[in-house]
């Protein structure tokens, strides 16, 4: 098992977490790459990614990446929709891997087209009509819709984003925080508005 400390500061004090995972969880804070989880790349953002659901607005969406979860980060997006909402391709790629998982029910994890990128949509209630391993896809094109499935307790998309390492393994990779390349708000780490 490995520990993971994180130390929080807030106006009532300090606080410090400690999470044990086991080594098959593969949760980095960093990488080969040197970016800190949670943190997105510039080159992602410049990407301008369309939201994963149609009709949501980028107002509508939360960070969330940080929020806690039983026995692990969120290291994702939570996107509330109605069942049924068309689920679309956030860029240009094709479809690594459809998978049905406990935690995350019927799945789709899709590389960008530099293969650098996996985007994985969970809890979807089912694909859209031809969609297959393998298959190039376009933004905006449909992938599935928005359901319950898996440990999902109402219909919304749990929409991740991970940095691939030289493998190229579809369950494999560095979380990326989604909400940044989304919302297209940038880290601003000198304290200032953008």
């Amino acid at each position: 098992m490995r520990a993971s400390t994180i130390a929080l500061a807030g106006a009532i004090g300090t606080a410090v977490l400690t999470a044990t995972f086991p080594p098959e969880a593969n949760i980095t804070s960093g990488g080969a790459a040197g970016i800190a989880m949670g943190r997105v790349p510039d080159d992602l953002i410049a990407r301008r990614l369309t939201i994963p659901v149609l009709g949501i607005k980028a107002e509508d969406l939360r960070p969330q990446f940080f929020d806690a979860r039983v026995q692990h980060g969120h290291e994702a997006i939570d996107i509330m929709a109605p069942r049924g909402q068309p689920v679309v391709a956030v860029e240009d790629g094709r479809i690594a891997k459809l998978f049905l998982s406990v935690p995350g029910g019927l799945t789709v994890y899709q590389f960008d087209p530099t293969e650098t990128y996996a985007y994985y949509y969970a809890h979807l209630d089912h694909y859209a009509d031809g969609l297959a391993e393998g298959r190039a896809v376009t933004r905006g094109e449909i992938l599935g819709y928005v359901g319950s499935t898996g440990n999902a307790v109402q219909p919304h998309l749990h929409f991740a984003i991970f940095l691939l390492g030289p493998e190229k393994h579809w369950w494999n990779g560095e979380a990326l925080d989604p909400y940044p390349a989304l919302a297209r708000v940038r880290e601003n780490t000198a304290g200032t508005a953008p």
